[in-house]
């Protein structure tokens, strides 16, 4: 049996981690942890909430065809593993990505079977205040991510199956984990 692949992406901070974290709560999906060129940030864990690679090691990674998908963002590379992710999907277990526009793209273009989700928030105000309220963000980086994101989400329709508004956590993890049936 082949486990199904599933895709969540969205604007940096609009809560995909947060709706993958309770998708993970309510049902068996195995978290593919992606490989990252950016600093760790206080709390996380490598090779849990991602594996930290110096740039030069991850363009090693896509001269080996070592990545299923991988996107520059914001000025650091992320990248989803791809052996990982086979031996999951070999095995019959449900493997979720969480993973940037591009990386979402490049998942599509490759014809790879997949349910894809994108997580909005209700508005750019509201992403905006999101990203306020991390504390970990200046000025200039908070203008970025919303150029981006307004960027991605012009870009949404066509590229996912679903697009869903993170108005409220609990009712949006709900909403995806019902289409995932």
């Amino acid at each position: 049996m082949r486990g199904r692949l599933f895709v969540v992406a969205g604007p940096s901070g609009a809560g995909k981690t947060s709706v993958v974290a309770g998708l993970r709560r309510l049902r068996p999906l195995h978290f593919s942890v992606s490989a990252t060129t950016r600093i760790q940030r206080p709390g996380e864990i490598e090779g849990v909430n991602y594996y930290f690679v110096t740039p030069g090691r991850f363009d090693e990674m896509i001269e080996q065809g070592a990545f299923l998908e991988w996107a520059e963002y914001n000025g650091r590379k992320y990248g989803t593993p791809l052996a990982p992710v086979q031996e999951r999907l070999e095995a019959g277990d449900d493997v979720i990505l969480e993973i940037e526009v591009q990386g979402a793209r490049q998942i599509r273009q490759a014809g790879l079977p997949s349910l894809m989700f994108f997580i909005v928030p209700p508005s750019l105000a509201e992403l905006e205040a999101r990203l306020r309220r991390r504390g970990d963000t200046d000025e200039a980086n908070i203008a970025r991510r919303l150029r981006i994101a307004a960027e991605e989400i012009a870009q949404a329709p066509g590229l996912f199956d679903h697009i869903v508004v993170n108005e409220d956590l609990e009712r949006c993890i709900s909403e995806v984990d019902a289409l995932m049936e």
